[in-house]
């Protein structure tokens, strides 16, 4: 059994901070800021009920996909990770798996939501699990431990939800009433309204999409038009932000195919070749893209991610259940000729790119001051590091490659792209990382002490960036 362990050397107040001038920075520029998450994965409907969780277990390892390939690899039984064991059987494996997660940014971040939203001192291990369990389940069932008061309590200003064109977004109209601290806005993610190539599915939700519309989708002018309705009732409803996960961005100036005919193909389940699938979402993209520059929306762009790897499991588990990866996809050519089609006739919204693969860093650093226009401050941003480099050397790394190609002073910082409420202290890892970077240099002589210039630095990367980069208001809606 390990020895129980505080945490009197580890994550004190100057955690990741290694100079006097980081820990300046951090603690006078940084530290308090407002969080605005423009990006995460919270279920909407939590939020407006203000859920309270039943217990650790819940809020904590049910959805967490970090966590589930963590105790796959040392050999912890499905059962205990999304199968029928019980919550506290569940917690139980997790606080064994912890000290084997050492290095690996789930111990940091375990270690750091435990002693921010709870107070737990100790480090978690199985001898201490039965005692950690109890008390923060104890804590949970407080009023202000429900959903709001957990967002309350890390400083959170803004958070966007990721919403289908075919949500109703009720759960966004009864939260606008509620008098909550926290605002909460949708975020349009139409990444099926193009998923043509699983043809039954793609019929599917066509129907769906059309019965919300109200009119059936036979035709890719239909698609079009059904999309705008759902664009303009997203708008009226505060949405400023569109998003997308895809593999790479597409271009095809194939004048062979056509939209329509490849529509059609797919609504009869016929197969749709690999020109046609790329023609296809090319040409919803545009249409989408272009929709949102008419409403001044920000465009994100997720790329990168291999789904969905192992066929056994997929079946077994369904999607989203931790089996993706990092992929190898050929990103430049198509990401400048998607990017240059839209400015071309100055339909290019404020954009977004992240990038999963770290070879690729360069590219995206330097894709975006292609595209950079001199119109808006940091128009087209290279994105904070996402999914599997959201830890400190992929943050380090994105920071470092867009300062040396691009401006870091115009960054908007960090989001947690998360569905845990217990995500937040992710802006706090980030901030730290941030600050030690800058104090590096000023210890290095790199920078120079000018403290007053490099704080309205950091706190405009943390906060004030995106504060001034994103249309959010609560008069946005138009019930």
């Amino acid at each position: 059994m390990m020895p129980v362990q505080t945490q009197n050397s580890f994550l004190t107040e100057d955690f990741l901070l290694h100079s006097d001038f980081a820990r300046i920075l951090y603690h006078e520029y940084a530290k308090d800021l407002p969080i605005i998450d423009y990006h995460n994965h919270l279920p909407p409907a939590e939020i407006a009920q203000n859920r309270k969780f039943e217990n650790i277990s819940k809020i904590w390892l049910a959805g967490d996909h970090y966590k589930w390939r963590a105790m796959r690899t040392l050999g912890i039984p499905e059962k205990f990770i999304t199968g029928d064991a019980s919550d506290t059987e569940k917690f139980e494996k997790w606080a064994y798996a912890v000290p084997y997660t050492m290095r690996n940014p789930l111990y940091h971040w375990t270690h750091l939501e435990l002693k921010r939203y709870f107070g737990v001192e100790e480090l978690l291990t199985s001898s201490n699990a039965t005692e950690i369990y109890l008390h923060t389940t104890e804590l949970l069932q407080k009023d202000e431990f429900r959903s709001r008061g957990l967002l309350e309590r890390m400083g959170v200003e803004v958070v966007c939800s990721t919403d289908d064109p075919t949500d109703t977004l009720e759960h966004h109209e009864s939260y606008l009433g509620a008098g909550a601290k926290v605002q909460m806005y949708p975020a349009f993610r139409p990444d099926k309204s193009f998923a043509i190539e699983n043809s039954e599915a793609y019929a599917a939700y066509l129907q769906k999409l059309g019965g919300v519309v109200g009119f059936e989708i036979d035709s890719f002018d239909k698609l079009v038009e059904a999309l705008q309705n759902r664009v303009d009732f997203f708008h009226s409803r505060g949405c400023r932000l569109s998003d997308h996960g895809l593999e790479n961005l597409y271009y095809s100036d194939d004048s062979r195919l056509s939209a329509d005919g490849i529509l059609l193909k797919a609504l009869r389940g016929n197969e749709i070749t690999k020109e046609e699938l790329a023609y296809f979402k090319f040409k919803v993209l545009k249409k989408l893209c272009k929709m949102y520059h008419a409403k001044g929306w920000v465009q994100q762009f997720h790329l990168g991610a291999l789904r969905n790897t192992n066929a056994r499991m997929l079946r077994v588990l369904g999607p989203d259940t931790g089996f993706d990866s990092i992929g190898d996809f050929d990103q430049a050519r198509a990401i400048a000729s998607f990017l240059n089609e839209l400015d071309s006739t100055d339909q290019l919204s404020k954009t977004i790119l992240y990038n999963l693969n770290p070879r690729d860093n360069e590219v995206l650093a330097t894709m975006i001051g292609n595209f950079n226009d001199g119109s808006v401050k940091g128009k087209i941003q290279f994105g904070s590091g996402w999914w599997f480099l959201d830890q400190k050397d992929g943050m380090e790394k994105q920071i470092n490659t867009l300062s040396n190609m691009g401006l870091i002073s115009c960054f908007i910082g960090m989001l947690t792209d998360s569905r845990s409420f217990l995500s937040f202290p992710r802006h706090e890892y980030f901030r730290r990382i941030l600050c030690n970077l800058i104090g590096q240099d000023v210890k290095n002589g790199e920078l120079p002490w000018d403290e007053k210039w490099l704080g309205q630095l950091v706190s405009d990367i943390c906060y004030h960036n995106a504060k001034n980069y994103f249309d959010f208001s609560p008069s946005n809606y138009k019930l």
